[in-house]
């Protein structure tokens, strides 16, 4: 919420807000990207960086973002946030770890915030426990039932789901474990949200990693439409997807993936295909499975089982899983709930 004229009003980004969890092993973005941990031979093309458009490399560029954005924390300097921290009831702490003479600079003071936010972001309790069911069954700790087990096969499946090209779900060559996403920039072609007051320009296009947001790549015309592949833990719990959070409803993105080429009319209203990227551009957009042909060959969309076993499948990626025969979560570790100096 925002407040206009005393009163408070939804705050209406023009991008749907990212998770920060499972941040911790992106790679700085690059244009051509070899994974030891998976091929090192593949080039994966576009990948990594922080935000949809990948603009930056590290959790630390990525927490000056949010304070300063418009739409976001609307601070209008970075003096102005060292103003509200160094009066703040935070103000010792930063102190404790930074040195007294913290805010003596307001340039060293705001370093400071954001070398705070980057560690924060790297708890691993918070950010990344992997205590997900299917963590659970990686581990040999848990027990997949039979719908979730085929929701997996289908989700890995090159000509089912072929979900597993952009969203890894093996343990990784280097024993960690799949954050599902490679970290990737693709090109889907989803619909336009006409709810954005952006958008309510016709001429106005987000196209990612070719801007208007990013315009150090404006000039790479085959780059136009990606956006990041984000990691799929937690989606159940999602509200919004995709970069312009069109859809709402996890049913209806199967639904996109399965059909778009198939039945675009129940996903392009106005009966123009991949309608919130300029004509020039169709042609980037992903056509691999399920997109493409593998789509165009299926006679309708997926049946109700077929959907609840995806459905199923990717419930089992919600953190804090807990056995139902084991319901009580671990002790947590004294050392880690040792308070901090002056309360930090």
């Amino acid at each position: 919420m925002i407040n206009v004229d005393g009163k408070a009003v939804p705050l209406v980004t023009a991008r749907a807000i990212p998770s920060l969890k499972y941040l911790q092993t992106v790679p700085p973005f690059a244009e051509h990207h070899f994974d030891e941990a998976v091929d090192e031979s593949v080039d994966q093309g576009p990948t990594g960086g922080h935000m949809w458009d990948g603009r930056a490399d590290a959790l630390h560029d990525q927490a000056r973002l949010p304070l300063l954005n418009p739409q976001e924390m609307a601070n209008s300097s970075p003096q102005e946030i060292v103003a509200k921290v160094r009066t703040g009831p935070n103000a010792a702490c930063v102190k404790s770890t930074f040195g007294d003479d913290v805010f003596d600079q307001d340039e060293k003071a705001f370093k400071a915030v954001l070398m705070a936010l980057e560690v924060f972001q790297q708890s691993p309790r918070e950010f990344y426990p992997y205590d997900s069911k299917y963590d659970g069954w990686l581990r040999r700790k848990a027990q997949l039932s039979q719908a979730e087990v085929r929701g997996l096969k289908w989700f890995n499946d090159p000509r089912g789901g072929n979900c597993a090209s952009c969203h890894p779900s093996q343990i990784r060559n280097d024993g960690g474990f799949p954050q599902f996403t490679d970290f990737g920039l693709i090109a889907l072609g989803v619909p336009r949200n006409t709810t954005l007051p952006a958008n309510q320009d016709p001429a106005y296009f987000d196209m990612g990693l070719c801007g208007p947001v990013r315009t150090d790549l404006r000039d790479k015309a085959d780059y136009c439409g990606r956006f990041k592949a984000p990691s799929l833990r937690n989606v159940s719990l999602r509200h919004s997807f995709f970069h312009n959070g069109v859809y709402h409803d996890l049913r209806k993105v199967i639904d996109f993936y399965v059909e778009r080429d198939s039945h675009p009319e129940k996903f392009y209203p106005r009966g123009s295909r991949f309608d919130d990227l300029p004509a020039q551009y169709h042609a980037n957009v992903n056509t691999e499975a399920p997109f493409g042909t593998e789509s165009a060959g299926r006679p309708g969309p997926l049946s109700k089982q077929r959907l609840d076993d995806v459905m199923a499948f990717l419930a089992t990626l919600t953190d804090g899983y807990r056995d139902p025969g084991n319901p009580q979560p671990q002790a947590p570790d004294p050392a880690a709930m040792k308070p901090l100096p002056n309360g930090c």
